[in-house]
């Protein structure tokens, strides 16, 4: 591995700051061997600069071509050796296992990405032909197709270093769209982000892409530079919500306001109903237990809140549910400032007057203990926002509600979130069918008898939901629909055929499935 260390600015390599930063080893806290150059302000811009004067071209490539760079770089990550999988285990000390799985959804997202190229959906051609006979008024020809916004800022998330990082959903997403990348690299694996930049540099020149398709920079301090400068037309975040929020007021105090497509806050409720906890208490507590604490809770899906209605048999599940954290061993966290905030949240709720501790060791050391605690269903009608919040880490708080109605109400307190969960049999569906519709305004991913932490690449994904869960409930960052946030309708009337794109020509030269006068076909229009 040639880890540099450099910024990627239009194909090359850039130190021209004095600054520098250090990676660290997340079992340990000492530095690792690398040393990374902090952008300065001029390197920002010409790495957005770099980006704008690609898209051009990039953006007039053909679907197939962008198709060949997206393949060429899930070819180059998984190529990467065992070197580079320890790399990534030292930086956020997460398993061997997970890196490897992670790295094949990471290559395999790109693949996706490259089908939904191929196939031609995503371009969303319509063609409504001239009526030049039609009284009162003749209609022009109207032809309308999906184009690429422009250059895309994405910022890398902290607990995903690849599927969510630098070559990650939004990365993917953005390239398919024919957006040029400017990334910001995570401050927490900048060595795994150097090599990864690497990857999609080296395939880029392999493709015949233009050199500033992808370019990315390190520090801290350097994202919001992106957010403002002038050239960059969309934003992709991962992270906090009040990193997310910040990025979002200056997107929208611009002088051209831009969306920023934020992944941010979500406490994914999970409602357990009567009739599952009769029959299968017991198995709920043990598996609940083990959604809570996989990957030391370190999942935008991890189930923090537990609601169901008090009776002896939610009572035992809790007990269950209470000796299952309590059994639960101590993780590493990716990093030491994500276990700060962990204890800070978990401090938090132990100083709350209506919140109570159930179980789970008192913090020690370096590791994250799991914990479970209870609150008063009143703090979650009444929107208490200390129950709103996400705890970023192995933690689930646990609400009685004394029956269907106030089940409702609770429910009806909570924000936006990225998914909401049912647990029930068969008999129950039918007494509580009214919270569907419920649940429906409140999440992006509704789901029944399964468990949040887990989301599926593919066309039916939706990995969003109402604020505070993201900044625009339309969008997912997860899935093949991620393509749609780096797009937009363009029209062209009366246009001449040679003017055309591929798409809205009659001859229909992509074969693409359009929706012509009303009806989808693939038919050519050419007499």
């Amino acid at each position: 591995m040639n880890i540099l260390g450099e910024n990627f600015i239009n194909g090359e390599r850039s130190k021209q700051g004095s600054l520098t930063l250090k990676s660290v080893d997340a079992h340990s806290g000492e530095a690792l061997p690398w040393t990374f150059y902090q952008a300065t302000e001029r390197e920002a811009d010409l790495a957005c600069r770099a980006a704008e004067q690609a898209f051009p071209l990039f953006h007039t490539t053909s679907p197939a071509q962008r198709a060949l760079f997206l393949e060429a770089i899930a070819d180059e990550l998984d190529a990467t050796g065992d070197d580079f999988i320890q790399l990534v285990m030292r930086e956020t000390a997460l398993p061997e296992g997970r890196i490897r799985g992670e790295r094949g959804r990471t290559s395999g997202q790109m693949r996706l990405f490259a089908s939904v190229l191929r196939r031609g959906d995503f371009l969303g051609a319509r063609i409504d032909t001239a009526l030049p006979e039609r009284t009162p008024l003749p209609r022009p020809d109207l032809r309308q197709m999906q184009r690429a916004v422009g250059p895309v800022a994405v910022f890398g998330a902290s607990n995903f270093p690849l599927a969510f990082s630098t070559a990650g959903g939004d990365t993917a997403s953005a390239l398919a769209a024919g957006c040029p990348v400017v990334m910001k690299a995570h401050g927490g694996h900048m060595a795994t982000a150097d090599c990864v930049a690497n990857v999609i540099v080296q395939a880029a020149r392999k493709t015949g892409m233009p050199a500033g398709v992808f370019n990315m920079i390190f520090g801290n301090s350097i994202g919001q530079a992106l957010v403002r400068h002038p050239a960059i037309q969309a934003v992709g975040f991962t992270g906090s919500l009040k990193g997310g929020r910040a990025l979002c007021d200056i997107a929208a105090a611009r002088p051209d306001p831009i969306p920023v497509f934020a992944e941010m806050s979500s406490i994914n409720p999970m409602i357990l109903l009567p009739d599952a906890l009769a029959v299968r208490g017991e198995k709920i507590a043990r598996e609940l237990t083990d959604s809570v604490v996989a990957g030391c809770g370190q999942f935008c899906t991890n189930p923090g809140l537990i609601v169901g209605i008090d009776s002896p048999d939610y009572r035992t599940f809790l007990r269950q549910m209470a000796q299952n954290i309590s059994q639960s061993p101590p993780q590493t966290m990716l990093n030491r400032g994500v276990l700060s905030s962990y204890e800070k949240g978990l401090a938090a709720l132990r100083e709350h007057g209506g919140i109570r501790h159930l179980a789970g060791q008192s913090q020690q050391g370096t590791q994250a203990v799991p914990q479970l605690f209870e609150a008063q269903a009143g703090l979650l009608i009444n929107g208490d926002p200390l129950l709103q919040e996400e705890v970023f880490g192995p933690v689930t708080i646990a609400i009685s509600v004394a029956d269907k109605a106030e089940l409702s109400s609770a429910l009806s307190g909570l924000r936006g979130q990225l998914t909401a969960t049912l647990l029930a049999e068969e008999s129950d569906l039918p007494n509580f069918a009214t919270l569907v519709p419920l649940l429906e305004r409140k999440a992006g991913r509704l789901l029944l008898n399964g468990y949040p932490t887990g989301v599926e690449v593919s066309d039916a994904m939706v990995h969003g939901g109402p604020w505070p869960a993201t900044s625009d409930a339309r969008g997912t960052s997860v899935g093949t629909l991620a393509i749609e946030r780096f797009l937009r309708p363009v029209c062209y009337q009366n246009y001449a055929p040679a003017l055309l794109p591929d798409a809205l020509k009659d001859e229909n030269p992509l074969n693409l499935l359009r929706l012509v006068n009303g009806v989808h076909t693939r038919d050519s229009l050419a007499s």
